[in-house]
């Protein structure tokens, strides 16, 4: 993970251009936002899954952490749980993108649940990690947020190596046993700049402290945030669509916030955004979690349309190209 992320990265706006109608009123549309490749692969597999089974199918958690997809699949058939022991015996239940820990998967097959796992690579890439470090004795420091579903499944896989580090404020309480084979993991949807805080307070305690062997924070997670700070500083208000269960959408909050937008709000549909907010307001920037699919993103440009702000400018700082394949038992059903 990079140390540091620079506050401005090109940001494509139209500086020299002819003022923008409507008294200067504009948006800047971040890019990339939305879907991740994570979230298309979690969401693809239940919708395959309910094409091969029929309906109901259970899904454990919430597939992903965002309303209206939640609604849109229970409307379908699509039966969400707490836990697999809500599950019929014999039934077809779906692990979310989010990860379980290897009890969840013992208790579902004592179950005879017929499991499909949509957890994304790159929490399966975390869990991997904490395996291997508990099996070589380490103290693995999981910075992330307590009841959070991947902190669990994550900490699940080693329970007795594992100790979470909610922020930099939890470090003074961290006790290891051997000062030289501690490492330190994360969630991978956490604020990049509150991650690293949090690195530099356990390394100011334990100075022999390791890192993972590669970012833990996903790129998408990255990407976003980037996008965000490129464009935070000429916002006079910023407009995350997501869910406020959804860490990297509210992460994307206190990002704008900490680079310079006068205000910052999170809705998850158009109907939320208080015509309040707009009040001698020029320029909105606009993105959204990585569990939010596109339609809710035009539904608040509809609105701000409606309001003046047609002048929609895109922010590109990354473009983003990665596909994750569906889980084995649906991939000759990709479409």
């Amino acid at each position: 993970m990079s140390a540091a992320i620079p506050l401005n990265v090109g940001i494509a706006r139209s500086a020299g251009a002819a003022p923008a109608a409507d008294g200067g009123k504009r948006v800047l549309l971040a890019e990339p936002r939305g879907y991740c490749a994570g979230v298309d692969r979690a969401v693809e597999t239940v919708e395959k899954t309910l094409e091969k089974h029929g309906a109901p199918i259970y899904v454990r958690k919430e597939i992903v952490h965002n309303r209206h997809v939640v609604e849109t699949l229970r409307e379908r058939g699509v039966i969400f749980v707490d836990e697999t022991d809500e599950v019929p015996e014999g039934a077809v239940v779906v692990f979310s993108a989010h990860g379980v820990s290897p009890a969840v998967h013992e208790s579902a097959a004592t179950r005879g649940l017929h499991t499909i796992d949509a957890t994304c690579p790159l929490v399966t890439k975390v869990h991997q990690e904490a395996k291997r470090f508990a099996r070589d004795d380490y103290d693995i420091l999981l910075i992330g947020h307590e009841g959070h579903e991947e902190v669990e499944g994550t900490a699940g896989e080693a329970p007795e190596h594992v100790q979470l580090v909610d922020g930099p404020d939890a470090v003074d309480t961290i006790r290891v046993r051997d000062e030289s084979k501690v490492i330190w993991l994360s969630q991978t949807t956490l604020s990049v700049d509150e991650t690293m805080e949090t690195v530099q307070r356990l390394r100011e305690r334990f100075p022999g402290l390791q890192d993972p062997p590669s970012d833990d924070i996903c790129y998408a997670t990255q990407n976003r945030q980037v996008a965000v700070k490129a464009m935070a500083p000429e916002c006079d208000l910023v407009i995350v669509v997501g869910s406020r269960n959804s860490s990297n959408s509210v992460r994307l909050v206190e990002v704008a916030l900490g680079a310079g937008a006068k205000a910052a709000h999170l809705v998850d549909f158009a109907r939320e955004v208080d015509p309040a907010w707009l009040d001698n307001v020029r320029t909105i920037g606009i993105t959204s979690g990585a569990s939010v699919p596109e339609v809710l993103v035009r539904g608040v440009l509809d609105m701000l349309a409606e309001h003046g702000y047609s002048d929609v400018q895109p922010v590109t700082t990354a473009n983003e190209t990665l596909v994750f394949a569906l889980p084995r038992e649906l991939r000759d059903a990709r479409r």
